[in-house]
């Protein structure tokens, strides 16, 4: 018989002690405490851990309650915060021009998160009227705010020259700046300049790196700008399976492009075993994301 180990009377009070000691647990009681007392900054805090389920059950319809709460009360990353609820459907029904008024009473209230979200209905008209050029300046004020999203998109529009005028350069400085902060859209969008050789010289080594800077962050685009590079051999060995390893992460992740160039790759039988059936289901998932190329009577099979 095997004899029944019991644990030492140190080792007993040290694990009470443990399990009772949880100081993101306390924290949000604490915070649930101040709320009820009407402290509705602990409201938008409190908020935050109902809303991911951090050391309290998750709870997005109470989160979104408290972050009305705290919006009304002036809290404005409170009102932001809500805004993309409104926006995604989570916890509320969907509402993208209520998302919008959240979202300009945020940044007004200096969330400049709230600047960035409103500025991107605004450069895709979604939900309001397309403005460029307020959208640019409402990612300028993020981007002076420490927001480095903002930076990105702005160096977006610069490098499109869309909502101000083109200025490669400028648009390589903001990318630069966002993708230092690990803003992967930032990698991407230098990647993408050097590349072209737009603001920058052209460097496809450069190029290829801040691909894969992008990529490896889960930024499907970076994937797809990678996997291009290994099919060219540009700043990267050329490699067909590994472009078609990167097309298919980038799929995996509803990339429309992605998809179809990994069905062209199984239709020639490119760096994969050829498959014409792969290659149907690979075009027709591409039309299904939004890559028009790729459906009936525009390329597509």
């Amino acid at each position: 018989m095997f004899e029944t180990v019991r644990p030492t009377l140190p080792i007993l009070v040290a694990a009470i002690a443990l399990a009772g000691c949880n100081p993101g647990a306390d924290e949000a009681k604490r915070q649930r405490e101040a709320c009820d007392a009407g402290d509705t900054a602990a409201c938008n805090a409190f908020a935050r851990k109902l809303q991911q389920g951090d050391h309290v059950l998750r709870d997005v319809a109470r989160a979104a309650g408290l972050f009305q709460r705290a919006c009304d009360d002036g809290v404005a990353d409170a009102c932001a915060t809500l805004g993309t609820m409104y926006l995604r459907g989570s916890g509320l029904d969907v509402d993208s021009a209520l998302a919008a008024t959240l979202y300009e009473q945020g940044c007004d209230g200096g969330a400049v998160v709230g600047c960035t979200r409103l500025g991107i209905l605004l450069r895709d008209g979604d939900s309001v009227t397309a403005n460029p050029a307020r959208a640019a300046e409402l990612f300028r004020r993020a981007c002076d705010g420490g927001e480095l999203e903002g930076c990105s998109d702005l160096g977006a529009l610069y490098a499109e020259g869309e909502g101000v005028a083109s200025d490669p350069v400028r648009a390589a400085e903001l990318f630069r700046q966002a993708c230092d902060g690990e803003v992967s859209d930032g990698c991407l969008g230098l990647g993408g300049l050097y590349a072209e050789g737009m603001g920058v010289s052209q460097d496809p080594d450069s190029a290829a790196t801040l691909f894969k800077q992008a990529c490896d962050a889960d930024n499907a685009a970076g994937c797809f700008r990678l996997g291009t590079a290994y099919a060219a051999g540009a700043g990267v060995d050329q490699s067909f399976e590994k472009a078609a390893e990167l097309y298919q992460r980038a799929c995996r992740s509803r990339h429309g492009e992605a998809c179809y160039r990994l069905g062209v790759l199984y239709q020639n039988g490119t760096g994969v075993d050829r498959s014409t059936g792969r290659a149907t289901a690979y075009v027709a998932r591409a039309c299904n994301y939004g890559y028009a190329e790729a459906c009936p009577g525009k390329g597509g099979s």
